[in-house]
């Protein structure tokens, strides 16, 4: 049988680090050949470090690594993009921690994904330079679920089947998809939606970031956008995530 080679390269996104021993770090790394994976930094923490730099949270960097018994370990590590605004700004690193997050619960460890990769690299950049965060972030969940296999009908009635037609609809959760008035009666735990927030769903589903990225979206279609797509989200995952919390409780305290 033929062996594997001791090292191998990889481009990868930092995705979680954790202090390990006296002087080295485990991180949890998203690569577009491998997946998620788990790797450890030796020696990263000390002061004399190469490698430190090039392995801050949310950086992409190109390495090597050598294949360890139970973990790889990052040997040489050159940054591809920094993506500094994340760690300089508050709130903009705090949406990044949500789309990593977000991310996180959805993929199993050790399984390619090379679109994920793409989308997630994207998204840290759109987070890094975009002025409307939370347009940034209902893009990014969309395509999320688009690619893990989540994708929410937004175009006919899940229930019925039907087009729907030009008037405020429902969402259900459980179902993945918008409801139609007459196919609402008597389901539990619908989420109501305006005509024009399905609309603007749909825009964000259909179109590329840069289209996206133009509009202007008034606070009360941000809400509830917002509030849909979180419904969804916590009934797929059974869970909310720490990462919106803060960012609502940042929002708040922020000026502006």
């Amino acid at each position: 049988m033929p062996t594997r080679e001791r090292t191998y390269r990889s481009e990868a996104i930092v995705l979680r680090r954790k202090n390990f021993g006296e002087a080295d770090r485990l991180l949890t790394l998203l690569t577009p050949e491998l997946g998620k994976v788990r790797v450890v930094a030796k020696g990263v923490r000390k002061l004399r470090s190469r490698k430190a730099g090039h392995l801050e949270l949310f950086n992409c960097a190109k390495l090597l690594l050598a294949r360890g018994r139970d973990l790889d370990i990052v040997t040489q590590a050159e940054t591809v993009s920094a993506y500094r605004p994340l760690r300089e700004d508050l709130l903009r690193g705090a949406y990044a921690s949500y789309a990593v997050e977000l991310l996180d619960r959805f993929t199993p460890e050790a399984q390619e994904n090379r679109e994920l990769y793409a989308l997630l690299r994207q998204a840290l950049r759109w987070f890094a330079e975009s002025p409307d965060l939370a347009l940034t972030a209902r893009y990014y969940e969309l395509h999320l679920l688009g690619l893990a296999g989540f994708q929410p009908q937004l175009r006919r009635c899940v229930v019925c089947g039907n087009t729907l037609v030009a008037e405020d609809q429902f969402f259900s959760p459980a179902d993945g998809g918008a409801v139609c008035p007459s196919s609402a009666d008597g389901r539990l735990g619908l989420v109501s939606i305006s005509m024009g927030a399905l609309k603007l769903l749909r825009y964000l589903q259909a179109n590329p970031y840069v289209k996206v990225s133009a509009l202007a979206v008034r606070p009360a279609a941000h809400a509830e956008l917002e509030r849909v797509l979180a419904r969804y989200i916590t009934h797929l995952l059974e869970r909310q995530l720490k990462s919106t919390q803060f960012i609502k409780r940042l929002k708040q305290e922020l000026p502006g």
